[in-house]
């Protein structure tokens, strides 16, 4: 394997810490890659083998995880507001492409599941910044076998103002209906960072109501964007890939269903399923990459506080908080101030 691991510690507007982590070839990088996971997933243990396979192609990765979500603060799972984790990612994404060795490489989204909605918006948001997109099994549209009736979404609303943070809402285990392989399907279970709770009612209010905005605002998606999903998959229904392809105004754009195949896409299938989907993915990206299509960045921040090394353990910071945090406990399900961390190890 070649490449650098890094993790840095970052405080967003609202003062939350998150945590976030980079895997880095050790040559200039053809392009950057940013990984937008799951709902109650995480990046550094989750999506640690697509950071290496990125790193390992050339690419530099850079993951991080929600408020809430694997190693960052917050109530687990509980999303107040989506747009919460949009900005947090935007403001994260800019500052790394703003930094000087990377001004002028190509930027690509890579999105999961929930992530492929979070990466949508990171579009819809700045159209022209991004220079591509790879949405794996995406979360753009509710299924019309699953569409709730108006009535019940208005009597959630009503609701959710009471108990927001609920874990009501009933849900099937979706590990077993994600993940194929049964000996990776355990190991995802064991990821304690995983969230394996049921799903609290304002979140499930959240997802549901982004879904619905992103399905009627898809003819706006207009960057070039790869979408792949497994035929088989019954989390998201592979007509949610359908529609954004056949909506979207991106004059560059492809897709891939693959007969057989479940949610977990790059996580959850055997070993020569998987490698089939990263050289696709890898494909389109170097078909996408190059000098004709970066854009130059402007500077967003300049940090001013100290790089301080982390120990070997992936604990947050040790130094005297404002505020005392809880502690956080294992549970699952998908400006930048302050302090940074930086950990390095081999990949």
């Amino acid at each position: 394997m070649e490449g650098e691991y890094q993790e840095v510690y970052i405080r967003n507007s609202r003062g939350v810490e998150l945590f976030t982590c980079r895997w880095l070839p050790f040559s200039s990088p053809k392009a950057l890659v940013f990984l937008c996971h799951g709902y109650g997933m995480e990046c550094s243990g989750f999506m640690r083998e697509c950071g290496i396979r990125l790193a390992n192609a050339g690419y530099a990765v850079f993951g991080i995880d929600y408020e809430g979500h694997g190693r960052s603060r917050g109530a687990r799972c509980y999303i107040k507001k989506f747009e919460n984790i949009v900005n947090d990612c935007n403001e994260f994404f800019k500052s790394i492409s703003a930094e000087e060795e990377y001004r002028n490489k190509c930027r690509f989204l890579y999105g999961e599941s929930m992530g492929g909605a979070v990466s949508l918006l990171l579009h819809k948001k700045d159209p022209t910044f991004w220079n591509g997109a790879v949405l794996v099994a995406p979360m753009c549209k509710i299924s019309e076998k699953v569409k709730p009736h108006p009535l019940v979404i208005n009597v959630l609303i009503r609701v959710v103002e009471i108990i927001p943070k609920w874990k009501i809402v009933p849900t099937k285990d979706v590990i077993d209906s994600a993940f194929k392989d049964p000996v990776k399907r355990e190991k995802i279970r064991s990821n304690k960072l995983i969230y394996q709770d049921k799903p609290r009612l304002k979140t499930a209010l959240e997802m549901l109501r982004t879904s619905m905005t992103l399905e009627d605002t898809l003819h706006e998606v207009r960057l070039p964007f790869f979408v792949l999903h497994g035929e088989a998959d019954t989390v998201t229904d592979p007509e949610v890939s359908r529609s954004l392809y056949e909506k979207a105004s991106s004059t560059d754009k492809t897709i891939k269903l693959y007969p057989g195949m479940w949610h977990g896409l790059t996580s959850g299938e055997p070993d020569g399923n998987v490698e089939v989907v990263f050289a696709d993915i890898i494909t389109w990206l170097e078909k996408h990459t190059s000098d004709d299509n970066s854009v130059v960045v402007q500077p967003i921040h300049t940090f001013k506080h100290g790089i301080l090394k982390m120990n070997g353990t992936a604990s947050p910071p040790s130094q005297t908080p404002k505020k005392k945090q809880r502690p956080r406990k294992p549970s699952y399900f998908c400006g930048l101030r302050g302090r940074r961390l930086l950990h390095h190890s081999p990949v």
